[in-house]
């Protein structure tokens, strides 16, 4: 009899592949371990809770960690060590998709130190494993003692040109889609969405939710019945119950309640103010109560205050149909854009809504500046990205700063998303652009700020996308009794108050990038569908004020942005531009002051040259096309004099291109040495008059381009 009890489940596919979820072989020490597997694609994924809660914090203590293997995809990992090191932008977006969708499911009580990893074993590079990555890990908790109120699941949705929905399609496929979804979802409700588009409709994206919807419950389905299997499972640990004191409550609700009522209802619009009028209020009641029940209620104090505050400013929206900043439920913040606001920057703006504000800067760069992409299923190169920068003084706080946050990693690429599309249509585009969005101010949206203010850069920039695209950020306030509010252009408190954060960006003719996260069950399609319409009206608004602002690109880079000439040359002459060891492209590099990059590319050498002037870079051209040129008989060059000898000058005529021009070709007049008529090194003009059949080297002519005298002879001699 074996020694390991191993169960799985099987999921059907469109595609017709499986996936099989396994449990019982691998990684038997962790609390709910599961082997996915798809193909060639194999994920495991473990999850280790502490046995006692972690006390003194206010937050679930949920990691999430997502690593691929090198060795999965058959390659060694680059750099000087060769092994995985700090995990890489892609690793951390796959595990934001993987927590995004998995914290708001544990208990709220629950508080025991919790740890995921989901770790990329094999992999089949047409198999994108992001979409599959959740699946794991939800089935990993489902087959744990660990209580969760899932199942959970993420699927891919794509829709095509020919209008057709796919779930989870190949690599090679998503090339054509219009549309990419990652959706997260319980049996019963979608909880988290991720995603970019090619400008589709509201329309199309509500039904790319419902397709993927379906194929969630499925998945989910399995997932309990492979936790059915697993007698483990069958029992989870007990939920801690909260602690209750209802005479303090209601004591609370009486004296505080009314008075945060008040301040989310007084219109204030400011988010410093209302937080100090909050504050003052909690310290007021706090210093009404006797100080050894504050001590020993300090807690469960705390706890309340936050659910009382929760609760006034969702019934405050409820009630009167106004936010706490007094702004109507489809009201955006005032607008103040300044396109062009860094002079020395090649393309930079200022963008502020509300109390949120970016200055994004455009930089433009040659082909030597392009990212290099190295991860174990993708390697190459990108010429667009865009990174997004949180300092603490934004928000008015005092933080460490410990390198690039996830947090920004997560908010820069959905920036990247939202604008890439109009950036990847630019026709002849020879620069790297690189996008960085400086939040100056945060009060909600700031990347919804950093889109806007990435689309008014690129403009300033000179890069010709074909019109702006801007974001907004929707919330949802719902009710008990079935009222419900949704929220335009939301703020810092009401994304962390409300149910719902929705960012769409998008241009005037369709959505280009999505995120969204939901903290409500039952959230309708009916509701969804509203969000998106008032989205689309809200996106609209802000669109008109940054026309108004910067209706077009720049019609040329600003004067200092390096100007970047590409040519063609034939493949067998990158050689000959490059010289041995790099020293003809270095020494033309040197004198002119510019840039050059050769790739090959469909058989043919592709030049790139960056320089500051006009001049620099056609003094580049000249050198180049100098030594790619073919010699034309008849034709007119300027030549350097190799050496003379009886017979005659040796003239490099081109660069790496000899011909003689014999003494009988020098002057009009008899020359009895070519000393007497050019010097070595000097530079002269020659005419190419033919080649020798024999020997195929050129014949150069000095005299051709001279006047002829009146008594000069058919022969070139002068009669005597």
């Amino acid at each position: 009899m074996s020694q390991f009890d191993i169960k799985s489940v099987t999921i059907d596919t469109d595609s017709g592949v499986p996936i099989v979820l396994e449990t019982g072989l691998l990684a038997r020490q962790a609390d709910g371990a599961v082997l996915l597997k798809h193909g060639n694609t194999m994920l495991l994924a473990t999850v280790v809770s502490a046995p006692e809660p972690k006390t003194g914090v206010d937050f679930f203590p949920l990691t999430v960690e997502y690593r691929e293997k090198f060795a999965a995809a058959g390659r060694i990992p680059g750099g000087f060590f060769k092994r995985e090191a700090r995990p890489s932008d892609n690793e951390i977006l796959i595990s934001r998709l993987i927590d995004r969708a998995l914290r708001p499911l544990f208990p709220e009580t629950y508080q025991n130190e919790t740890q995921i990893f989901v770790n990329l074993i094999s992999a089949d590079k047409n198999t994108p494993p992001d979409a599959l990555a959740c699946l794991a890990a939800s089935a990993a908790i489902a087959v744990s003692d660990i209580p969760f109120n899932g199942p959970v699941s993420e699927v891919r949705v794509a829709l095509f040109p020919d209008g057709n929905y796919q779930i989870n399609p190949s690599q090679p496929q998503l090339a054509e889609a219009r549309l990419d979804l990652i959706v997260a979802g319980t049996e019963q409700d979608i909880v988290m969405v991720e995603g970019e588009a090619r400008e589709v409709s509201e329309g199309e994206l509500v039904e790319a939710l419902r397709v993927a919807h379906k194929a969630i419950q499925g998945q989910v389905k399995a997932q309990k019945e492979l936790a059915a299997q697993v007698e483990k499972a069958r029992t989870k640990r007990p939920i801690p119950p909260a602690e209750q004191d209802e005479s303090l409550l209601a004591l609370m609700r009486e004296k505080v309640y009314p008075r945060f009522y008040e301040v989310f209802t007084s219109g204030n619009a400011s988010k410093k103010d209302r937080k100090n009028q909050l504050k003052s209020i909690k310290e007021e009641f706090i210093a009404q109560l006797p100080e050894e029940e504050y001590v020993l209620k300090a807690g469960l104090i705390g706890r309340y205050l936050g659910e009382l505050e929760w609760e006034a400013a969702r019934q405050a929206v409820l009630d009167t149909r106004r936010r706490m900043d007094g702004r109507s439920l489809d009201e955006i913040r005032s607008l103040y854009i300044v396109p062009d606001y860094l002079p020395a920057a090649h393309g930079s703006a200022l963008f502020t809504r509300g109390e949120t504000q970016s200055v994004t800067t455009v930089t433009l760069g040659t082909k030597l500046d392009e990212q290099i992409i190295d991860l174990a299923l993708h390697q190459g190169t990108q010429r667009f990205f865009l990174h997004y920068n949180f300092p603490p003084f934004s928000t008015g706080e005092v933080k460490p700063i410990r390198g690039v946050s996830r947090r920004e990693i997560g908010h820069g690429n959905l920036a990247l998303r939202a604008l890439y599309p109009l950036v990847e249509e630019v026709v002849d585009n020879p620069y790297t652009v690189r996008v960085v969005s400086d939040i100056l101010e945060s009060n909600g949206s700031s990347s919804m700020a950093t889109v806007c203010a990435g689309s008014l850069a690129l403009m300033d920039a000179g890069i010709k996308i074909r019109e702006h695209v801007a974001g907004i950020a929707m919330g949802l306030i719902t009710g008990s009794d079935g009222r419900y509010a949704v929220l335009s252009d939301i703020l810092g408190d009401e994304d962390h108050l409300g149910d719902m954060d929705f960012k769409i960006c998008g241009t005037q003719k369709g959505i280009t990038a999505c995120q969204m996260d939901i903290k409500v069950n039952g959230l309708s399609f009916d509701i969804l569908s509203e969000a998106l319409e008032q989205a689309r009206r809200g996106r609209l608004f802000i669109l008109e004020k940054m026309n108004a602002a910067l209706p077009k690109p720049r019609e040329d880079f600003k004067p200092f942005v390096p100007r970047i000439v590409k040519i063609e040359i034939p493949r067998d002459m990158i050689g000959q531009v490059i010289g041995p060891g790099g020293k003809m492209i270095q020494d033309i590099q040197n004198t002119t002051g510019t840039t050059i990059v050769i790739d090959e590319v469909d058989g043919k050498g592709v030049v790139e040259i960056a320089g500051e002037t006009a001049e620099a870079i056609e003094g580049a051209l000249r050198r180049i096309r100098a030594i790619v040129a073919v010699p034309e008989i008849g034709e007119t060059y300027e030549g350097r004099v190799v050496s003379n000898v009886a017979f005659g000058s040796f003239i490099e005529f081109l660069p790496g291109k000899q011909g003689l021009c014999h003494i009988s070709e020098l002057d009009w007049k008899r020359v009895n040495s070519a000393d007497d008529v050019v010097k070595v090194g000097e530079v002269v003009k020659v005419k190419l008059i033919g080649t020798d059949e024999k020997t195929g080297k050129f014949k150069l002519s000095r005299k051709a381009l001279l006047p002829k005298p009146e008594n000069a002879e058919s022969n070139g001699r002068q009669t005597r």
